[in-house]
């Protein structure tokens, strides 16, 4: 997925100094990049009421016609920020097979200063019984329709599924590739902290988490993260400087 800024909002910073260091993975645990896709004996493409074996991710949910708006417009307002960013990310009524495995399309609109961006169709799976969400591509697009940098495809060449938000417990520390397409996409992620509570825009969620994502390409040694919050049962709602704004719950 796409969405990732340069700077945190100050009344998320606030919130995430207060956040507990504690991990229980060494801090020199490696990411991992091989899932046990092949042990998943059925795989969901939508959360709730008729998921396929009850599929629940609860940090990562993919309920259908679900749309998410984030905007960074608390920065811009605080000066911190020059361009006015917004993102929509809808999850959509729409499959697509990647790799033999059907997966959910869920689209990110990007605006800058009201203008369309960049839109991406990304392809995401649940593994009925680990909840483990798996991530096998993504389509990327100008605002005016042209392919961008950064698309890939599992099955294609050497890409292959990456795990977007694993399921059970939160394990602080965790780390792992979120995108596995050498040359082309290495994002990764880890678990930072838990716990935390969310409030910005008139929104209150409590029982968050914090995840740093890292550019395995451009940055190998993880030295620029984005950090980014999610909410149980209500999915991201921090990206840096952008902020939950809205979100329409089916």
């Amino acid at each position: 997925m796409r969405v990732g800024r340069t700077c945190l909002a100050v009344s998320s910073l606030l919130l995430l100094a207060a956040a507990a260091e504690s991990r229980t993975l060494p801090k020199d645990a490696q990411f991992t990049d091989q899932f046990p896709l092949e042990r998943c004996a059925e795989f969901a493409t939508h959360t709730g009421a008729g998921a396929g074996g009850g599929a629940r991710n609860q940090y990562f949910p993919l309920v259908v016609d679900r749309v998410w708006s984030l905007s960074n417009a608390n920065c811009v307002a605080a000066g911190d920020c020059d361009e006015l960013e917004e993102v929509q990310v809808s999850v959509l009524g729409e499959t697509q097979v990647v790799d033999g495995v059907t997966t959910r399309v869920v689209e990110e609109r990007e605006w800058v200063d009201g203008e369309l961006e960049e839109v991406s169709r990304n392809f995401f799976v649940e593994c009925v019984g680990t909840e483990d969400v798996y991530y096998f591509g993504e389509e990327v697009v100008d605002g005016e329709g042209n392919p961008l940098d950064g698309a890939w495809l599992a099955g294609t060449g050497d890409a292959r599924p990456g795990v977007i938000f694993p399921g059970g417990a939160f394990l602080l520390g965790a780390r792992y590739f979120q995108e596995v397409a050498p040359g082309v996409a290495l994002d990764r992620a880890e678990h930072k902290a838990s716990g935390l509570e969310f409030n910005a825009n008139g929104f209150e969620f409590s029982d968050c988490v914090l995840v740093e994502d890292t550019n395995g390409l451009s940055d190998p040694k993880g030295k620029n993260p984005d950090a980014k919050v999610y909410c149980p049962d209500i999915g991201i709602v921090m990206d840096e400087e952008l902020e939950l704004t809205d979100i329409l719950l089916p």
